[in-house]
């Protein structure tokens, strides 16, 4: 009678335990998005739990034709952003100042387009055109193993901000930005022809102690500096006394060159610049026995918001609108529909 029982025990816990040897075991990661797009659109491999669904959002719905390499093709607002973003502001950024670079990037990608200046497509990957653009195999050379993390960052400020732009009387502004400034961003008006209301001198955070080489020096020979200057403006002349090969320098008040003379020739500041590569317009030199001295002051053009001043005031608390209203005066945040044409 034991024995039966004993017997039948065991052909009890067969039935209820073998099948628990055939239960398949569960992931516990998602599958890392491989292109850029959304993590909401990657499908689930079997075995995981789908991911949370994402309503359709606005940037994903709007398609661009984007000119790259000379091949153009289709591709979302969502994807062209997150590539924008990532080659223009260093990932490692806070989240705020990355989402206002978001919204600036829709916004200067919006006014590109409402623009019309190009022919076959609406926006480009072209030196000094559009916005600078880096791919996913780029962005993987890039952030090497930090990649998943970065991506993760970069397209959840893109999907906070979902058709986020900045207007003036209805209008997408020109939403100028640039890498850093020392106390004051520039005025329009100083680097550009036109006069733009929304883009004037504003206040910026950037320190020495906060932005590694805010401060640069450049020094130039002074035969490479009247050779140079002799190769693009001829009708310079340069007399035996270096200290009066430069003269007349004006400032704005910013603190950037507006304009001055070299070898007797009026040039802009922006435009000496280029010629000695310096980082910004702001700067001073000094004529040395051989050679002349640029210190610089911030890195590029000075207009519109400053991405490191950004990434200051988002550490300080500053909200992306927050940083947005400081550099872009009196502007307001909009709602794209989708439609470029209204």
């Amino acid at each position: 009678m034991k024995a039966v029982i004993a017997i039948s025990m065991v052909l009890l816990m067969l039935v209820f335990c073998l099948p628990l040897l055939f239960i398949p075991s569960r992931g516990t990661d998602p599958p890392v998005p491989t292109a850029l797009s959304p993590v909401s659109s990657v499908s689930p491999t079997v075995g995981i739990s789908p991911l949370p669904s994402v309503p359709s959002s606005v940037d994903q719905n709007t398609k661009i034709r984007f000119s790259r390499n000379g091949k153009v093709e289709t591709i979302s607002m969502f994807d062209y952003l997150v590539g924008v973003v990532a080659a223009e502001m260093p990932a490692s950024f806070n989240i705020e100042a990355l989402k206002a670079q978001a919204v600036a990037a829709r916004t200067y990608a919006i006014y590109e387009i409402r623009s019309g200046k190009h022919s076959g497509f609406d926006l480009c990957d072209d030196f000094g055109c559009c916005s600078a653009y880096a791919d996913p195999d780029e962005l993987r050379i890039k952030w090497g193993d930090s990649y998943n993390t970065y991506f993760g960052k970069i397209a959840a400020a893109v999907r906070n901000t979902d058709g986020l732009y900045l207007t003036w009387e209805n209008e997408p502004i020109l939403a100028a930005f640039h890498a850093s400034s020392y106390g004051s961003t520039e005025s329009s008006e100083n680097v550009w022809s036109s006069s733009l209301p929304y883009l004037v001198s504003a206040s910026t955070p950037e320190t020495p102690e906060k932005v590694t080489n805010l401060f640069s020096t450049v020094t130039v020979s002074k035969n490479n500096f009247k050779e140079t200057v002799l190769a693009k403006y001829p009708e310079a002349v340069f007399g035996t006394d270096p200290k009066q090969w430069i003269s007349l320098a004006c400032y704005s008040k910013s603190g950037r060159v507006t304009s001055l003379r070299v070898g007797g020739v009026k040039m802009t500041g922006a435009e000496l610049r280029q010629l000695f590569g310096l980082r910004s317009a702001a700067f001073t030199f000094e004529i040395e026995d051989n050679a002349i001295v640029f210190k610089v002051a911030g890195y590029g053009h000075g207009v519109g918001m400053s991405q490191y001043g950004a990434n200051i005031m988002a550490g300080n608390g500053s909200t992306f609108d927050k940083i947005l209203s400081n550099y872009y005066k009196g502007v307001q945040i909009s709602s794209f529909s989708g439609d470029f044409k209204s």
